[in-house]
């Protein structure tokens, strides 16, 4: 799990924990995205729940978070909610904290529409590394193919060197 930035007003940066292909956030955190309070965000998710809009399965997941109680360091599992919920939250929410998520959010979506993809730095940049790998790969094939006669033992261990390139 990584703490990543994802949402930043002029007051206010929220850190958020990164697990798969989704960022989560707790109840107090996505009220504090949204600029109201923990029992108002608790009625959003029960109504999008009970709606079927979104199913717990797939949006609430239980994360282990630590935190300072007096002077100890307490560790307590906690509910975190994924991006589709934070995002269902965020156009239920009445405040002017939500309507500039809603703005950030339209504005996300509305580039991803007219560009037609989204860049994900990270995985471009692992793209290219494979691609180099790749190019390798090929390169020692190119050299192999050139040798005059290949002997048996090298042959059988062709396929584990090309793994450990690729």
């Amino acid at each position: 799990m990584k703490q990543i930035e994802i949402y930043q007003t002029k007051d206010k940066r929220i850190e958020v924990k990164f697990e798969g292909d989704s960022v989560w956030l707790t109840q107090k955190q996505i009220a504090s995205v949204f600029g109201t309070e923990i029992p108002a965000i608790n009625k959003h998710i029960t109504n999008i729940l009970k709606t079927g809009e979104l199913k717990a399965l797939s949006t609430v997941s239980k994360m282990e978070i630590v935190q300072t109680e007096g002077m100890r360091k307490v560790t307590r599992r906690v509910e975190h909610y994924n991006l589709d919920m934070i995002i269902s939250i965020g156009y239920r929410v009445n405040s002017q904290k939500a309507t500039r998520f809603r703005i950030w959010a339209t504005d996300v979506l509305k580039n991803h529409l007219v560009n037609g993809y989204t860049l994900n730095e990270k995985r471009l940049s692992q793209l290219v590394q494979n691609m180099q790998q790749l190019e390798q790969a090929v390169k020692v094939f190119r050299q192999i193919g050139d040798a005059d006669k290949l002997n048996e033992s090298v042959a059988k261990g062709l396929p584990e060197i090309i793994a450990g390139q690729v």
